[in-house]
């Protein structure tokens, strides 16, 4: 399943056969893990509202889909050309404000996304899984989904349901051959982030325990390796990619 090579030293895996649906995945963490998916021999389908980045190299099924609508996401995944194997619950918003400050739309649309949207596709798929005995979800949760953040009551408050909707869709499907993970990346260095003021990049880099900060591509491998089977008697936990920020 698993092969080194000492030319290169990226973990290879074998999605040959496997259909995923990797959510928000047009750009940043979401394309590179669909990418990923895609490099691996998996038949990847993206669920976004944005038009892809880079659409000239964008090489996945691309179905234009709000997540918080319960409706469209039985309709999206129902018409697919066949049932996926694979879930990652990436798509997410942020409305950052202190708490005095936040508007009660702010609070209700991140957790919609963030959170309702998460269960929608969980709950749309998962009987197709559980009908073949097999399947793997990933849910994309954060680090301030653990330990809270200024400004993000909203974001973190979604974040940290998402950790406790993994454990108990782990719990729910896993005597019938689906394991359900989370993973909590911290500061990535996606294009978006790399155009925030350097005092914010310096923060993060201060609380990291690493010299560098994830990058998509790390916040991939991890998800990847959860999707696999090497990771088929792990359920319910919630993998850090985050430079040791956390800690």
């Amino acid at each position: 399943m698993l092969t080194t090579t000492e030319s290169e030293s990226h973990v290879k895996f074998d999605f040959a056969g496997r259909r995923a649906i990797v959510t928000g995945a047009s750009r940043g963490i979401g394309r590179a893990i669909a990418d990923a998916l895609g490099a691996a021999g998996a038949q990847v389908d993206v669920f976004d509202l944005g038009e892809p980045e880079r659409p000239g190299e964008f090489r996945h099924n691309f179905v234009r889909l709000d997540i918080a609508d319960a409706k469209a996401v039985e309709s999206a995944v129902a018409g697919l050309a066949g049932a996926p194997s694979l879930l990652v619950n990436n798509a997410g918003i942020t409305r950052d404000r202190s708490i005095v400050k936040m508007s009660d739309s702010d609070w209700a649309t991140v957790l919609t996304v963030n959170l309702t949207g998460a269960f929608n596709m969980i709950r749309a798929v998962a009987p197709l899984m559980t009908a073949r005995g097999y399947g793997r979800i990933v849910n994309i949760t954060s680090i301030n989904g653990l330990r809270g953040k200024f400004g993000q009551a909203n974001y973190a408050s979604a974040k940290a349901g998402l950790i406790g909707l993994t454990k108990t869709a782990a719990r729910e499907f896993g005597k019938k051959g689906v394991t359900v993970n989370a993973v909590a990346p911290g500061m990535v260095m996606t294009e978006m982030a790399r155009a925030l003021p350097a005092e914010i990049i310096g923060k993060a880099e201060n609380e990291a325990a690493l010299a560098h900060l994830a990058t998509p591509e790390d916040i991939a491998n991890g998800v990847l390796f959860l999707l696999s089977d090497a990771a088929q008697c792990v359920t319910g936990e919630v993998l850090r990619v985050d430079s040791g920020q956390y800690i």
